[in-house]
């Protein structure tokens, strides 16, 4: 998944907490690299706790989670297609689009011809 502000790709994480942070936007979860991290509005366009008004969610099986409070709630998603957020001009890829750059680029180290 890249991050949804500049769509950079994560990397081999080396050992140690991630310095990648998850929140959500429109009941998605998304990555914040840490080069966005930096600017000072970065969380601004996440999700927040109608609770507490925290930033630090999470939304797995269908519920977001506030990593703070605790607060719980079911994710509510009415488009289909927000599954490609876009932020700043960069589209995450939808469905299979991983899939694709996954299947591409196991096909470039294999030396196999592309896929079909």
């Amino acid at each position: 998944m890249p991050c949804f502000r500049c769509g950079a790709r994560q990397t081999d994480p080396v050992r140690g907490a991630s310095p990648w942070k998850r929140g959500v936007q429109a009941d998605h979860q998304v990555l914040v690299c840490p080069g966005c991290q930096s600017a000072d509005d970065w969380a601004d366009d996440l999700d927040r706790c109608a609770m507490c008004g925290s930033a630090a969610l999470v939304c797995r099986l269908g519920e977001v989670e506030c990593r703070d409070c605790g607060h719980t709630r079911d994710a509510v998603r009415d488009d289909p297609g927000a599954a490609g957020l876009v932020h700043s001009g960069v589209q995450a890829p939808a469905d299979g689009g991983l899939s694709a750059e996954v299947e591409a680029a196991l096909s470039r180290v294999l030396r196999r011809g592309p896929a079909g």
